[in-house]
């Protein structure tokens, strides 16, 4: 990963540069996003993805945007930047990151008008970024007292530096590990249907020189059976108050076969990532997409017989008892997680 990005800030600050993960682990091409529209693209057909790079790119996207609405008077002004945040939290509802981040932008810029505010959210976007890059450091040295060297570990979709600005979440304490001198064996669930843990945990873990076997989706029950996986670590989408929590499609079957076979199961994420307003999983809006990432994508013919109807949520909802702890920037929290969540983030 030396020498490469996932989000930032261009140079002349009129646009949000990406690494496109749609091409990986073939292509390593980099974006220059000008517009909402271009940013809004980016995030919904994933060329960046990762609930915390969502939320750095949405912040930088919302500074570019204020740099390009030609009024200055406040009400003008905060109503057409209010508009493109709606706009650009409507390409994935899922992820709460997205939404957190535009409103910290909006935030900031009530009550100014353009020239006053352009410095400030300047101030804001590159907070996001800082504060990610802390909290990817703080969540994977958390994470290295939950294992040991030579564990071996699962992972489920990709929440490594891909899906943050450096080290990431659910894959964060592995890649700290190893410039530490722990040797980890990673399992990585390929992700159907977008094979994140095949295209991208793979090539991640790959060029950190981390021992790492890729496995069918399917195939993780049986080698929990076989002693091969001492736990589980996975990033989310959104953590509900109660501890439910939201991630790729596959997590929660990942969850049900670690409780089964007595295998801790870690779930990754920032502060930014807990959704208090979100009472459980019940609540929380789950992303439907097109059933041609089932049948055709990734291959030159569909695999399936046309006009066959398609089932495609992009997460499911792991339930809080199946969780055995939730590690946060700020600390790991257990069940019950309506008491140890509110006692970490509200003093309760």
């Amino acid at each position: 990963m030396d020498k490469m990005f996932t989000v930032r800030l261009s140079s002349d600050e009129n646009a949000v540069e990406i690494l496109d993960q749609t091409l990986l682990p073939n292509r390593v091409e980099y974006l220059r996003l000008e517009t909402p529209e271009e940013l809004f693209e980016a995030i919904h057909s994933l060329r960046v993805r990762g609930a915390p790079a969502i939320g750095v790119a949405a912040g930088f996207g919302m500074y570019v945007a204020a740099r390009s609405i030609c009024f200055d008077e406040r009400e003008r002004f905060f109503g057409a930047l209010e508009e493109t945040g709606n706009y650009l939290i409507s390409s994935r509802p899922t992820a709460v990151n997205l939404s957190y981040a535009v409103k910290r932008m909006l935030d900031r810029a009530m009550g100014f008008g353009r020239a006053e505010a352009l410095p400030l959210l300047k101030a804001e976007c590159n907070a996001i970024y800082n504060e990610d890059r802390a909290m990817c450091r703080a969540i994977s040295e958390l994470g290295l007292t939950l294992v040991k060297d030579g564990d071996g570990i699962l992972t489920h979709c990709n929440a490594g530096a891909l899906a943050a600005t450096e080290y990431g979440t659910g894959l964060g304490t592995l890649l700290l590990g190893k410039e530490l001198g722990y040797n980890f064996h990673v399992y990585s669930d390929e992700t159907r249907p977008l094979l994140q843990g095949a295209r991208l945990t793979a090539f991640e873990l790959l060029s950190a020189g981390i021992d790492v076997t890729l496995i069918c989706d399917s195939a993780a029950s049986l080698l929990m059976k076989q002693g091969k996986i001492n736990a589980v670590f996975v990033g989310c989408d959104r953590v509900a108050a109660n501890g439910d929590t939201a991630n790729k499609i596959g997590t929660r079957s990942a969850a049900v076969n670690a409780r089964y076979c007595d295998i801790p199961f870690y779930v990754f994420c920032p502060s930014s990532t807990i959704d208090f307003s979100c009472k459980s999983g019940a609540d929380i809006v789950i992303e439907e997409r097109d059933g041609s990432e089932i049948t055709s994508l990734f291959y030159e013919k569909s695999v399936a017989p046309e006009g066959v109807k398609c089932c495609n949520p992009a997460f499911d909802v792991t339930e809080a008892e199946l969780i055995t702890a939730i590690v946060t920037e700020k600390g790991i929290c257990r069940y019950p997680y309506t008491e140890s969540l509110s006692a970490l983030f509200k003093g309760g």
